[in-house]
């Protein structure tokens, strides 16, 4: 399947569509980005903090795919935010998957009570200049996080990974994003346990264009120019969740997904501001 792709800020080009690994482990975790390589996935996501890194490393050298057309993307967790913690993370990273070069790394959450995110995002630069990180972006960052380690580094983020879903849409930190010339990124792209398929927004769309109501919610997830990281461990579920390039939501469509946003909209109130995630 042919996936479309996004032209980076640093210039490299990111798969439309990327296949999520939280919180598949083990044998289960190798099977599922097995399964996902071959049904067209190139861009995949672990982190730390999953605890599944070797297992997406030996499912990359078990697939026939070849290791260049992948987009593998791991995270840099809080614990590790002081420069030296951060750069001996990212190679640790790279031991357990089994890999010479990240094509991209994340700061997980910028745990601003710790206040040494500026200094993990040094860190990602350095590791950037010296090849082992091919581009570097951030995931949960506001606006505020943003403008610090832009302003001290020079260097801007390729991608903020944030929860982004219909009940949680986005629209502001989308803008920013935007702004800044960052790509979105969305992690529960489909709003895992209070996924709005039921909606009638979502429902009719789906009924017009023949299609599930997982496929609507990421195909107006990239209509809004977002990356989704769906993660399923079937195979058929896999190909059904790629297959969103076939068909294009009208504006009203899009418009009514969106007003399914709600104030409170996040899955478990992960807010940047004061969540923590060591």
């Amino acid at each position: 399947m042919d996936i479309p792709s996004h032209r980076l800020n640093d210039g490299r080009s990111l798969p439309a569509i990327g296949f999520g690994t939280v919180p598949m482990k083990g044998q289960e975790c190798v099977d599922a980005v097995i399964s996902a390589l071959q049904a067209g996935y190139r861009l995949l996501d672990t982190a730390t903090n999953y605890g599944n890194e070797p297992e997406v490393g030996r499912a990359i050298r078990s697939s026939d795919v070849p290791r260049e057309d992948i987009f593998v993307t791991s995270k840099l967790p809080g614990r590790h935010h002081a420069y030296a913690d951060a750069v001996a993370s990212v190679r640790a990273s790279l031991e357990r998957l089994g890999l010479e070069y990240l094509d991209l790394h994340l700061i997980h959450w910028p745990n601003p009570s710790v206040g040494k995110y500026a200094e993990a995002w040094r860190a990602l630069v350095d590791l950037r200049a010296e090849g082992l990180v091919r581009s570097i972006g951030v995931s949960n960052f506001t606006a505020e996080h943003l403008q610090r380690i832009i302003a001290e580094s020079g260097v801007t983020p390729v991608v903020n990974q944030i929860e982004m879903h219909p009940y949680f849409p986005q629209v502001g930190m989308r803008a920013v994003n935007e702004g800044l010339g960052i790509r979105t990124e969305s992690w529960s792209p489909l709003g895992k346990r209070e996924a709005p398929f039921h909606e009638p927004g979502v429902a009719s769309a789906a009924s017009a264009h023949g299609v599930s109501p997982a496929q609507v919610i990421l195909r107006w997830q990239v209509q809004l120019g977002a990356v989704p990281i769906p993660k399923s461990a079937t195979p058929q579920r896999q190909r059904q969740n790629l297959d969103i390039f076939g068909f294009e939501l009208t504006a009203e469509e899009m418009v009514a997904i969106t007003a399914l946003g709600r104030p409170d909209g996040r899955l478990f109130g992960g807010d940047p501001d004061i969540h923590e995630e060591m």
